[in-house]
């Protein structure tokens, strides 16, 4: 059986085996994505923050108690909903129940629209990325980071097992439908250059100030193996980008 978007995260066995897998210290999401998104996001006090794909909202938490003004949370699943619903708690914060694509943007409202590996799920992007254009204030910030299209090319190399030692490249031009085996299912991802990336966002008139591609740094990592492991392919693509 096929998984699109969010819809895996209902099954409560790939919920919880997702949320071991996440919450580990050299997982990706902390050893690699997270600190770049933090670099990235710079100065957030007193900012108003929309997330789309929140999941269980853990990231709005730490933003609001860091210093963030107020978070919105738009997840597209109700396990996750109600994860992130207890997670932010009492919070100045709100949650939307809906798929980014379907999400209603208010216009000129948000300091910063975050996304964290979540766009790479979505068949087309232009629209997005239009709408989060015209919902964030005048100077506002983008930032989001989706799965290296270097990764996303072909999962055939995943056939071998999950801590793969080596990775296919192949059909990168190819862009459109991938099938990902992930923890025991099958998951429907969508494939895109980073050339493509850029021009979507440039198209709906971003400045694209940064992009990082995952370099690991080795204080993130415990094990020298596990870092040497990492630093042999990028799993990680990230942007930073300004409303003109």
């Amino acid at each position: 059986m096929e998984f699109r978007g969010s819809s895996a995260y209902e099954e409560k066995d790939f919920l919880k085996n997702f949320l071991q897998r996440r919450n580990r210290t050299e997982s990706p999401n902390n050893s690699i994505e997270k600190p770049i998104i933090y670099g990235l996001l710079g100065n957030f006090q007193n900012q108003d923050i929309l997330d789309l794909g929140c999941g269980d909202a853990l990231f709005g938490k730490e933003l609001l108690e860091a210093g963030a003004h107020y978070y919105h949370g738009v997840e597209g699943s109700e396990e996750m909903i109600d994860l992130a619903a207890a997670n932010l708690e009492g919070a100045n914060a709100d949650l939307t129940l809906a798929i980014m694509e379907s999400f209603v943007f208010p216009e000129n409202t948000y300091d910063i629209v975050s996304s964290r590996l979540a766009i790479h799920y979505l068949p087309e992007v232009d629209e997005l990325f239009r709408n989060v254009y015209e919902s964030l204030k005048a100077e506002g910030k983008f930032v989001f980071s989706v799965q290296h299209p270097l990764t996303t090319s072909s999962f055939s190399s995943k056939m071998s097992g999950e801590k793969r030692s080596n990775w296919l490249v192949d059909d990168y031009f190819k862009e459109g439908e991938r099938h990902e085996p992930w923890i025991d299912k099958i998951v429907v991802k969508y494939h895109r250059t980073i050339e493509s990336y850029f021009t979507s966002l440039t198209n709906a008139g971003f400045s694209v100030t940064n992009v990082r591609e995952g370099k690991p740094e080795r204080q993130n990592f415990s094990s020298d193996e596990e870092y040497s492991r990492r630093m042999r392919i990028p799993v990680i693509l990230a942007f930073n980008c300004h409303k003109r």
